[in-house]
């Protein structure tokens, strides 16, 4: 790396972690409650930050923080992810140092909190760039994946030891939709251990606050999978098939839809999230099974209840804490006035858990009839892409893994993710016992 190189990614430190991060800090030493958040969400689980949720809502609809408004109301998070006026990503003005330090310092590869990012742009780009790729995440061309992604996860659950420990995370949560989504954009078998890797080294990019070594291990991950992705879809011009990436290079070369760096970013933002979501869903719906025994006997007994029992995991234990928005210009949301230039953050954890919306909502309940109308996949134009391939993934994956193995024990060790944005499980040892079907009718039959 020369020197000019290294100063962009000094500054890029400074503008996207250390001033905010140092901020974060002393705002939380303040009683600053967005502070608050930053600072309390790492390594610890949702149920964890319920009472500063709590106090959130107990100072309003928009509770005040240094720098704008911050929601856990299900309205008021709804109302802002779906308005025109408001938009992704915080942009410093033109017209300001930082400004001029920001655009001089940006990214030259894929990097998913900056343009062209699709978490990163608005219409007309954004629209531009989701009519892509819309077509392959549609939830009837997902129900198609079903046979496929039960016959995966027979397949890695085949693998699985049983009486002695395993980490369910890395051989089976993350493995099943990384092969999935693999399969659907077209990458090699032998590439994807290394896109599981690069992904999880570049998941922490979407936190603030990140240390310099952090950061530096997050742009090392950036970068290769940056030259991965070009020699990838060099590769598919060349040699081009069925699967997703290739289409949107044929749609790019041909029609001039993307440019090449609006092809990598696009093509690596549906590759990385593809997975992210799903492996938080699928830990996170095993620890909650295990804490809460009752629920998985009622699963075993009715199986017809996992896919909303899918949905009251993504409320409960939401794969993404929260997400953040600036206002273009001075707007109401819910009644409230807010300005423009200012920041709102929408806790989508704290607004699956509203009590005018959820009755108990503290109370984990795979009947709960009314469990998708969570938040857990952002709402209006940023609605996740990939929610129906998750819901799907979810429902396959836990069923499989309890249908295979009558005993799931989890065993001391467990760690949380570090990331504060995204929320799971970075392992969960496990002891396996096979399903003994006698055993099973019995369960099934008492709890009938």
């Amino acid at each position: 790396m020369n020197s000019a190189d290294a100063l962009k990614r000094a500054v890029r430190w400074g503008l996207g972690h250390g001033l905010p991060g140092g901020l974060m800090r002393i705002a939380a030493r303040r009683g600053d409650l967005q502070g608050r958040m930053s600072t309390q969400a790492e390594r610890v689980s949702t149920r964890d930050l319920v009472p500063l949720m709590d106090e959130i809502r107990a100072a309003g609809t928009m509770a005040r923080w240094r720098l704008g408004h911050i929601t856990v109301d299900h309205e008021a998070v709804r109302e802002t992810l779906s308005s025109n006026d408001v938009h992704a990503g915080f942009i410093f003005e033109d017209g300001t140092l930082l400004g001029k330090l920001g655009r001089w310092a940006k990214r030259d590869g894929v990097n998913p909190v900056e343009s062209p990012s699709l978490l990163a742009v608005e219409p007309p780009d954004h629209t531009r760039y989701r009519r892509l790729v819309t077509r392959v995440f549609t939830a009837r061309a997902v129900e198609k994946l079903r046979v496929r992604t039960e016959q995966i996860a027979s397949d890695l659950l085949d693998q699985l030891p049983a009486d002695r420990p395993v980490d369910l995370v890395e051989s089976y949560c993350a493995r099943l939709p990384v092969e999935v989504i693999s399969e659907i954009l077209g990458v090699p078998q032998q590439d994807r251990d290394l896109v599981l890797r690069l992904g999880g080294g570049a998941a922490p990019s979407l936190d603030m606050g990140l240390s310099w070594r952090d950061f530096r291990e997050v742009e090392s991950s950036l970068d290769e999978f940056d030259a991965w992705l070009g020699e990838h879809l060099a590769h598919l011009r060349r040699h081009p098939g069925d699967d997703l990436f290739s289409q949107l290079v044929q749609a790019s070369d041909e029609g001039g839809q993307l440019n090449e760096r609006e092809l990598k970013a696009t093509a690596g933002l549906v590759l990385a999230a593809g997975f992210e979501t799903t492996v938080n869903l699928l830990g996170n719906g095993i620890r909650l099974l295990d804490e809460h025994p009752e629920q998985l006997r009622l699963l075993r007994a009715e199986p017809d209840r996992w896919a909303n029992a899918v949905e009251e995991i993504l409320r409960f234990d939401p794969p993404v804490l929260l997400t953040g928005r600036q206002v273009s210009r001075d707007i109401e949301i819910t009644g409230q006035r807010l300005k423009e230039a200012e920041l709102v953050i929408t806790v989508l954890a704290g607004a699956n858990r509203d009590p005018k919306v959820f009755e108990d909502p503290d109370r984990f309940d795979i009947q709960r009839a009314n469990a998708r109308d969570h938040l857990s996949f952002s709402a209006g134009r940023h609605y996740c892409l990939g929610a129906a391939l998750a819901r799907m993934e979810g429902e396959v994956g836990l069923r499989a893994l309890y249908d295979r193995f009558g005993g799931v024990e989890l065993l001391p060790g467990a760690e949380r993710r570090s990331t504060r944005i995204l929320r799971g499980w970075a392992n969960l040892p496990a002891r396996l016992t096979l399903a003994d079907r006698t055993e099973l009718t019995d369960v099934v039959s008492a709890a009938s």
